[in-house]
């Protein structure tokens, strides 16, 4: 019981004197901040409530750590005061709820998108830098989410070889299994072309400009446990993200092909490029 009521006190995202209110930890223990000496002693130098705090703030102190290496880029395109600023107030608005660390960062490009400064008196944004933070949170969640999910590693692949010996009648109706890592990607900004330039540049080096907005695509996936970035094309984008939705070649190909900007002398010898290149 005392056990439980320590937990929801340090946890708490107010502090120690509301945590000590709060209902959770009255729950264990009927005690105000100003009777904490009744359930934790002081020290010679500390009350209750500052040994508390102590430990308040180093679990704090280890959940911006931890914000920090869900979104390392995040935090050096902003600088390491306002990403502290920023995570300090997604704490406060989405506390951890999971067993691991892992899940911490899960609602951090929502809350970006919720809270962002700069809406107008009618709730519009007024400036694009805002969703490019947001997007670049998005890219960073995701490879998170890829590292740490299922992949094929030690597991039979479809390669180019075997798709090739397939029928080609029986293409238009072949339903492909995606690999469990496999993400498709949507942007509004060039934020992989600014992931790419960010991670190599020295840690003490400037961030680069924020980008002007463009659209891009792009696949994640992962071999030896290492998470890799695909630049996409759109009509490529499509074509990969109806397949892993579950379509069949037939109506994934009917949907790039429904593009006008698609040149369709070439379109054949490009599928076969791509399909070599996602099997290779």
């Amino acid at each position: 019981m005392l056990q439980r009521w320590m937990q929801a006190v340090i946890t708490h995202p107010d502090g120690v004197a509301a945590g000590t209110a709060s209902d959770e930890a009255r729950q264990h223990v009927a005690a105000q901040s100003n009777d904490c000496e009744a359930v934790i002693g002081r020290s010679r130098a500390l009350t209750s409530v500052e040994r508390l705090s102590i430990y308040h703030n180093a679990y704090f102190a280890r959940l911006l750590e931890c914000m920090r290496s869900i979104y390392p880029m995040v935090a050096r395109t902003v600088g390491d005061e306002a990403f502290d600023a920023l995570a300090v107030g997604y704490l406060h608005a989405c506390p951890s709820r999971s067993y691991t660390l892992d899940r911490l960062g899960d609602d951090f490009p929502r809350f970006l998108d919720e809270t962002r400064p700069d809406r107008d008196e009618a709730g519009q944004p007024t400036e694009p830098w805002p969703d490019f933070l947001m997007e670049l949170a998005r890219l960073e969640r995701a490879i998170g989410d890829v590292f740490d999910g299922p992949g094929t590693e030690n597991k039979p692949t479809l390669n180019a070889e075997q798709l090739l010996a397939v029928d080609a009648d029986l293409w238009p109706t072949l339903r492909l299994a995606p690999a469990p890592c496999l993400r498709t990607l949507a942007f509004r900004f060039p934020v992989n072309d600014y992931f790419t330039a960010l991670r190599e540049r020295t840690a003490d080096a400037d961030p680069p400009e924020f980008p002007p907005s463009a659209p891009s695509w792009l696949a994640l996936s992962r071999r030896d446990f290492v998470v890799r970035r695909h630049a996409l094309e759109r009509p490529q984008y499509t074509l990969l993200t109806a397949l892993v939705d579950g379509q069949t070649i037939g109506a994934a190909i009917e949907q790039i092909a429904a593009d006008a900007t698609i040149d369709f002398d070439t379109l054949a010898a490009q599928l076969r490029d791509w399909f070599h290149t996602w099997t290779a």
